[in-house]
């Protein structure tokens, strides 16, 4: 592999009582206003601040809209068979080196998507170092303060079993080992630390700059590791390796796999029906009844300030975007040197709920559709979602679906909370995002592996369109459904520089 390699290449008195009453109910208005999606009583600061539609004259429009039988069954129809199909296989034999280069740990900082690449990009690298991979670890994420380890989340042993033929993997070091951990690497520069990766290395890289560190030290660490390999230029056999980690050994623990499972049957059995959910459930679906759209929706304020764009919320929103901008990025945002026009032109505004539920209205979803949220918190609070639960008030997410104490070993844990979301989408008949990030990148890509419907917003095109604050909700929607068109699931190459892991064509997927 190496000699192939060579060849190849994220007041006083009555005042004073007021500002005691003040500061005792401040953390309230401020933790209201990130309340859960959905479930969380309205706060005085969101009723006070609470957002107008912005788009009215549509809206009024959208909630008297009627669906014939024939657009809503169309919506439900499965992707029929493209000609492609996954090439992802085993190798006949096994393909361990003799001998083992070393030990590989990598240190994998972001959230669950970010680091579901990264442990991809991990034993893609193993194998092109003829190295021994250490279950990677996992950082604790610095925004939501979730500290669950790879084992908490993935199912290791299925991991190591489907991955058993191409490299070897290790839970942990031996004792000789064992003083190479996080906090060694942390309190001084070590010999066998590798920090110095550039972002998307290409193989020869990794051969020339770690590889002897192995042959050295017998370990290699590396920190930081996300977005250090290279998606061009690299053998089939790693990049279908990439692939097969990606789509079979990644497999959540079973008690994510179970909620899941129990939030997809009460999904597509509302009143309470018996079914078990099959494995067939990915590919197969009955038109009509028991189907579900799952929304991912990210728009939390990380999210609302990167954007740098205006979501309707008045001076006050407006300032504290800006300042939470200034806090985190110093003020250096990119689309801040743009207007909210033009930044909406370019389609580089996350769509709002509002807006996202005008879309599905428009694509043909009635009211009576089941629409599975996948969100951890929404800027804006239950004022925010008002105008999207009236467009579709069969809005579910995890908190309306399960008891508290089905949610108990998720709770407050980011990772494993959106590893449901992510097994729930994994199982739906359509997904949809509100706007491009990790998570949406992750499950284009494997939907796409398994040819499931999957629709992708026209950014720009719906930027334009909302935009235009006279144009009648039949425009719009035929609008919508133009520009919509060849964007369920129709197969697309990946090009030069994309992600294999949102691209997985033709790399991984090959004509039938």
């Amino acid at each position: 592999m190496i000699r192939l390699l060579l060849q190849c290449q994220p007041h006083r008195g009555r005042g004073g009582a007021l500002a005691g009453l003040f500061v005792l109910i401040f953390p309230v208005f401020l933790t209201s206003f990130f309340s859960p999606l959905g479930h969380a009583s309205p706060s005085m600061f969101t009723e006070w601040n609470a957002p107008k539609p912005r788009h009215s004259r549509i809206l009024k429009s959208a909630l008297q809209r009627e669906t014939t039988n024939s657009q809503h069954l169309d919506l439900w129809i499965p992707l029929a068979n493209q000609g492609w199909r996954p090439c992802v296989e085993s190798p006949k034999t096994p393909s361990l080196p003799e001998k083992s280069e070393g030990y590989i740990q990598v240190f994998l900082d972001g959230g669950l998507n970010q680091q579901r690449m990264g442990i991809c990009d991990a034993v893609a690298v193993a194998k092109i170092l003829n190295a021994t991979l250490v279950i990677p670890h996992l950082e604790v994420n610095p925004v939501w303060q979730d500290s669950s380890s790879f084992m908490d989340i993935f199912d290791v042993d299925h991991f190591i079993n489907v991955l058993k033929d191409d490299i070897s993997i290790v839970k942990e070091l031996p004792n000789e080992f064992s003083w190479s951990t996080r906090e060694y690497y942390a309190t001084a520069i070590r010999a066998t630390r590798i920090k110095t990766a550039p972002v998307h290395a290409s193989a020869n890289w990794y051969l020339d700059n770690v590889l002897p560190v192995l042959q050295s030290y017998g370990i290699a660490a590396i920190a930081p590791f996300s977005h250090r390999l290279a998606f061009d230029n690299l053998p089939m056999d790693i990049q279908q390796l990439r692939c097969k980690v990606n789509f079979q050994a990644l497999a959540f623990v079973p008690h994510i796999r179970q909620l899941g499972d129990a939030l997809v049957n009460r999904l597509r059995n509302p009143l309470g029906k018996n079914g078990a959910l099959g494995t067939s459930d990915l590919q197969e679906s009955t038109v009509g009844a028991g189907n579900f759209v799952v929304l991912h929706l990210r728009f939390d304020k990380d999210m609302a300030a990167h954007s740098a764009c205006d979501f309707g919320g008045g001076k006050a929103e407006k300032k504290a975007l800006a300042k939470y901008r200034q806090a985190i990025w110093q003020g250096r945002v990119l689309n801040s040197q743009f207007t909210n026009e033009e930044l909406r032109n370019q389609g580089r505004c996350p769509l709002t709920p509002e807006e996202i539920g005008l879309l599905l209205a428009a694509l043909g979803f009635d009211n009576n559709t089941r629409l599975y949220l996948a969100s951890h918190k929404v800027f804006g609070g239950e004022a925010r979602i008002s105008t999207l639960k009236k467009l579709f008030p069969l809005m579910e997410d995890k908190k309306s679906l399960t008891s508290k104490a089905e949610r108990a070993q998720i709770k407050g844990k980011a990772s494993l909370l959106a590893a449901v979301d992510y097994y729930v989408s994994m199982h739906s008949n359509i997904f949809i995002s509100a706007s491009p990030g990790n998570m949406h990148n992750a499950l284009v890509g494997h939907r796409t592996y398994e040819n499931l419907k999957t629709i992708r917003p026209n950014m720009a095109l719906l930027g334009q369109l909302f935009l235009n604050k006279s144009m009648s909700w039949s425009d719009f929607q035929q609008s919508v459904l133009e520009g919509h068109e060849n964007r369920q699931g129709q197969i697309r190459l990946r090009k030069p520089k994309q992600s294999i892991y949102t691209y997985p064509a033709p790399d991984c997927i090959c004509h039938s």
